[in-house]
């Protein structure tokens, strides 16, 4: 294996986790920005109001999402299974 092809099969791990993480991180940003416009309309100033919503999102996304997740992460790991051997031989 040489440098190159560790930075590669790095650099791609690290996309696809990026990737399989986006959906989550990006719907508790917004639902977190929501709420905490909310809260300073309202001045309310509860802590854990936010964690609420954000649990609930977390699983819609992820009902959602994770069939087409779960696609990128198969479709990675078998193309990583199927390469292994032209790696190791480099």
């Amino acid at each position: 294996m040489t440098e190159e092809l560790v930075i590669v099969l790095g650099q791609d791990a690290l996309r696809t986790t990026a990737l399989l993480a986006m959906p989550l991180l990006l719907s508790t940003l917004v639902v977190g920005l929501a709420v905490s416009v909310f809260q300073a309309l309202t001045q309310i100033n509860e802590a854990t109001l936010t964690f609420i919503p954000k649990m609930i999102i977390v699983a819609v996304v992820f009902l959602l999402a994770g069939p087409w997740m779960m696609d990128v992460l198969s479709s990675y790991t078998v193309n990583l299974f199927e390469n292994i051997s032209v790696m190791v031989r480099e």
